[in-house]
């Protein structure tokens, strides 16, 4: 169930069906819960600038009477782990309090209780992630001292598939975490030695949460509200006590290295297979600059050419070589001197074939990643760069002509490459632009 499903359109596999809903309209879930046996609830509002605890316990009844009244047999729900009691925060108050508002409805809930969990999205990870790869010195606060039991995603997809089949005549709780212990410092010194960078952090007492929040409000994806109830939350120990889960499920979770390459394995796949075209369908605009998958910078753009797509791809595949970058072709240059000055390929290969392109074929210090006749042009840049990039080309027939995509993706790789990213970003901005316009220009001609 999702408010809106067009927003998913390019993300479902095959037999998945989506029904329109919000989880605050009771009429809603009358038609998504129809037919369900068992339902997951994976749901809460800590982003909301309204009391998310209130609003917490409202979708939460709404949810467990509507499961209620449809016959559905359990509900599995992800919670956090923390240790009941008056001090917890109120973000795991909460989490603990919709488990207990879903078992009041009469329906058996299955409840997880996770710490960390590792992967792209979750805001744990994700802060991780930002602070490590933008700050080459940290002053770190006491909470990043605090023990958690992270998981990674898989373990935790695992344990949530496995809740289906368990047998589960009244609620259960569990509890669920990985095979190591560890606190956020050592989660981001960990992070720094996979991606490769030097880190050095500085404790200081004095960082409250509310200090620590707004500083993570500037230099990660995390808004200062959300930043600050994330900070509370981390303050309490979150590690598994009872190890129930051990004994009923098969799964056997694995450590933090494992889990954080896992994870980093996975974006690498995901990228490697997502068409940027769908990624952003969803999105309404023709230009988009943000963070997606990850770590990655995008600058994505498109033009409409009242040509048929073999037209439109023609110069997308001539790209490179003797007919250059079709514009700013000085700039183009300019680059390719100074990455041979460096110590990279610059501009000098060329191209194998004027017209013909395959993939793994040297396109001056570009290489060929993925070819699709007509369709689409990946390069892989082999420039001396603080990151990796990607300049990306799909042509898609629309009415009578056809919609032209060109995407530029960086990998930033610490400090360093976010400064590249932000300060070539105005020259890159004009640059891609320049290029697309001439693309169409020669599609048309």
């Amino acid at each position: 169930m999702a408010r809106r499903p067009e927003a998913l359109a390019s993300r479902l596999a095959p037999g998945v069906e989506v029904v329109a809903g919000d989880v605050l309209d009771p009429a809603a879930l009358e038609k998504a819960l129809a037919g369900v046996e068992a339902a997951y609830y994976l749901i809460h509002s800590m982003g909301n600038a309204v009391d998310f605890e209130e609003q917490d316990r409202r979708q939460a009844r709404l949810f467990g009477e509507a499961a209620k009244r449809a016959g559905v047999r359990r509900i599995l729900y992800l919670g956090g782990l923390g240790e009941e009691g008056p001090g917890l925060s109120p973000h795991l108050r909460s989490r603990q309090e919709v488990g207990r508002l879903l078992r009041e409805s009469g329906v058996p809930v299955l409840e997880f209780r996770a710490s960390i969990v590792l992967g792209s999205g979750s805001l744990s990870f994700e802060m991780i992630r930002s602070l490590v790869e933008r700050l080459p010195v940290m002053v770190t606060p006491r909470w990043v001292t605090v023990e958690a039991q992270p998981i990674g995603i898989e373990d935790l997809l695992a344990y949530l598939m496995a809740g289906l089949t368990v047998p589960l005549t009244q609620s259960r709780i569990y509890e669920i975490g990985g095979a190591d212990r560890m606190s956020y410092a050592d989660l981001m010194r960990e992070y720094a030695r996979q991606r490769g960078l030097k880190r050095w952090m500085i404790p200081v007492p004095v960082l409250t949460p509310w200090l620590s929040s707004l500083w993570l409000g500037l230099v990660t994806p995390l808004f200062a509200r959300i930043g600050r109830k994330l900070i509370e939350s981390i303050r309490h120990p979150t590690v598994v006590r009872d190890d129930a889960a051990r004994r009923d499920f098969d799964v056997r979770p694995g450590g933090v290295r494992e889990a954080m390459a896992l994870a980093l394995r996975n974006e690498e796949r995901q990228f490697a297979e997502t068409r940027w075209s769908d990624a952003f369908s969803s999105l309404g605009g023709t230009e988009v600059f943000h963070t997606r998958l990850g770590n990655r910078l995008v600058d994505s753009r498109t033009v409409w050419v009242p040509v048929p797509a073999d037209k439109a791809f023609k110069p997308i595949r001539q790209v490179g070589g003797d007919r250059g970058w079709y514009f700013a072709n000085a700039l183009w240059m300019l680059r390719g001197f100074w990455d041979r000055l460096v110590g990279g390929p610059g501009l000098r290969r060329g191209r194998r074939d004027p017209d013909d392109l395959r993939v793994g074929d040297a396109l001056d210090f570009w290489r060929v990643e993925a070819y699709e006749p007509n369709r689409r042009l990946r390069l892989a840049a082999e420039m001396r760069l603080p990151g990796r990039a990607w300049l990306e080309f799909e042509v898609t027939p629309e009415g009578d002509g056809t919609l032209i995509r060109q995407t530029a993706i960086f990998d930033p790789r610490g400090l360093a490459g976010l400064v590249y990213w932000y300060f070539l970003y105005p020259a890159h901005r004009a640059i891609f632009a320049g290029m697309l316009r001439a693309v169409a220009r020669k599609a048309r001609t």
